[in-house]
């Protein structure tokens, strides 16, 4: 098969045609959840998404006979390698008809780049770091992606194997199937670490909710400081994350946890509406809205997003009733099943507090790494 590999340039064409390869790949998955094409040329666009303030990014695409048959993103995230004292690289945004030629087109471009950025590793998928999408899907294939979780085919996996790549860390989602069966003993082991240490738990104050987005930011930053591959967002990465998140957050559902007037953890929790963007074909314009709004009002699924407590307060049981909490009101509200992701497979304790609620693995995602 002839084809050859292309740099994109900053234009909306180019990233238009990069985006829109994607429905190609796709046309005959059932499960795939066509992402909204809006976000996802802010998420590409260098002069739209804060990631692009501190970092080096250049898109690739192959084509054979005009046609894009696949597509990647090199990236150097300097904040990363700032905080981890560290030259890693990284790609991206990986699709590609199941061609190892094709593939390994796409990844020696992408290492070129990334060598000439001075880099030693190439790792990924990273769409664009650990705070938006990451990880190639290695399993349950059969089921539709939740809302920031990634999703690709089961060739994905092959091609990154025979290209030199290999498994550096796996990410786990977790699955409760019925929260009323979150065991009682629970219940009464969070009520009896209440009374032993005295934190609170309130919902999300939608009123001031750019002060609540400010406390929730120490956290997040304090919290996932020292877990692998986590960099602090920056304020405008933050900020952007917040604007997103606000139009389909559910205040009852995310929580606030304080202790002698302070934060000490918060846990986010939205309703997948992946169900939603599903009826709108990637589309908001010219119907696609009007299918979204309609079909939130039928999510019945949530996914917890986010949950954190800072350091000092870990074995004070503020996870546990963190999660408690919002799934006992996630049933009042009418959800019945949820999604914790992504857990780091080396991180025991939240997988054990995790376990002991009911909750099992149903998913994983895997980072791939690569020395250059």
């Amino acid at each position: 098969m002839n084809f050859a590999i292309r740099s994109l340039s900053d234009s909306y064409t180019d990233r238009r045609a990069f985006i829109n390869m994607a429905g190609d790949i796709y046309k005959d998955d059932p499960n795939w959840v066509p992402p909204l094409k809006i976000d996802q040329h802010t998420l590409l666009n260098p002069k739209k998404h804060p990631y692009h303030q501190h970092a080096t990014t250049q898109l690739f695409v192959a084509e054979h006979d005009d046609e894009i048959v696949g597509r990647i993103a090199a990236h150097v995230n300097h904040n990363h390698n700032e905080f981890w004292n560290d030259q890693v690289g990284f790609f991206g945004f990986f699709e590609s008809i199941d061609n190892q030629a094709v593939a390994n087109g796409l990844f020696d471009r992408a290492r070129e780049f990334l060598r000439h950025n001075r880099c030693s590793h190439i790792r990924g998928p990273f769409n664009w770091s650990t705070n938006e999408e990451c990880g190639l899907l290695v399993d349950a294939f059969d089921q539709d992606p939740v809302i920031m979780m990634t999703y690709n085919p089961p060739y994905y996996s092959d091609l990154l194997e025979k290209a030199g790549f290999e498994k550096t860390k796996d990410l786990y989602a977790y699955h409760i199937r019925d929260a009323a069966a979150i065991p009682e003993r629970l219940e009464r082991g969070v009520n009896i670490l209440k009374k032993r240490y005295p934190f609170s738990l309130r919902p999300l104050n939608m009123k001031n909710f750019w002060d609540e987005v400010e406390l929730v930011k120490k956290v997040y930053n304090s919290a996932w400081s020292a877990n692998w591959g986590a960099v602090p967002m920056t304020d405008a990465e933050f900020e952007h994350l917040a604007k997103d998140l606000k139009m389909i957050v559910n205040p009852d559902l995310c929580y606030i946890a304080e202790m002698d007037d302070e934060v000490v953890g918060f846990s986010l929790t939205i309703p997948d509406a992946n169900q939603a963007i599903k009826h709108a074909n990637g589309r908001l314009f010219p119907f696609g809205l009007f299918k979204l709004l309609w079909h939130m009002r039928q999510v019945d699924f949530v996914r917890v997003l986010a949950l954190g407590v800072v350091d000092e307060y870990r074995n004070h049981g503020v996870d546990a009733a963190l999660y408690h909490e919002t799934f006992k009101r996630g049933m009042a509200m009418g959800f019945h099943s949820g999604e914790m992701s992504w857990i780091l497979e080396d991180n025991y304790p939240m997988r054990n507090a995790l376990e002991k609620m009911g909750a099992e693995i149903y998913k994983t995602y895997r980072i791939y790494e690569q020395p250059l």
